[in-house]
């Protein structure tokens, strides 16, 4: 058994998020493949015996069980002292992005590409609404990293990662990600870190199984 288990599935960008880091890490690690389309995480099993919030990603390690991605990526970098924090200031820094990022830039975005992108509803009302909010995040984001190579100074942190959640998935949105050239040049600069792997090639698409 590998020394980090975590439950998620391919089209999960708050599991990418965790794989991710873990890859980066170089840690032992291994996927718990979720049934998430199928109701694996509403079922009342699951809820009591993997995650009473019914919601991927999960992290094993040890004797701990981990839930919110935020959570997992801060205990990751404690416990492998990777993309951590420089200090107390930088690491406030990193969390206030993770919010941001959890409360305006993955929740808007995410939620329309599971819309329109894999439930494909085509446009409605709310679709306009979360393209809207979606739109105003990645202005944010692209406003910052205009000045900077990384989220918080010149290294990649957690909070990068955090960030880079959704941004590498290529189903159809409706928002033209690609006029955000500051953000695009993040993501190469991502790309670029040793070891690096695109959501699919860590976790496989579990949509059509």
């Amino acid at each position: 058994m590998a020394e980090f288990r975590l439950h998620g599935l391919g089209e999960s960008g708050n599991a990418y998020k965790v794989a991710l880091m873990l890859e980066l890490s170089g840690a032992d690690w291994e996927l718990v493949p979720v049934a998430f389309f199928q109701g694996a995480t509403r079922e009342a099993s699951w809820r009591a015996n993997v995650n009473a919030m019914g919601e991927v990603p999960v992290l094993e390690h040890r004797s701990e069980t981990l839930t919110q991605s935020g959570v997992i990526l801060d205990y990751l970098a404690t416990v492998m002292g990777t993309f951590a924090g420089g200090g107390e200031r930088e690491s406030r820094e990193i969390w206030r992005w993770i919010l941001f990022d959890n409360h305006k830039f993955t929740s808007y975005f995410a939620t329309l590409r599971f819309l329109y992108g894999l439930q494909k509803t085509g446009e409605t009302p709310v679709t306009e609404f979360l393209r809207g909010r979606a739109r105003a995040a990645y202005q944010i984001l692209d406003a910052h990293l205009a000045t900077r190579s990384f989220v918080v100074g010149e290294r990649a942190t957690i909070a990068d990662l955090s960030l880079a959640g959704y941004v590498f998935y290529d189903e159809e949105t409706g928002l033209d990600r690609a006029a955000f050239t500051h953000i695009e040049a993040w993501k190469a600069r991502i790309r670029a870190l040793p070891g690096w792997k695109p959501p699919y090639a860590l976790m496989p698409p579990a949509f059509a199984a």
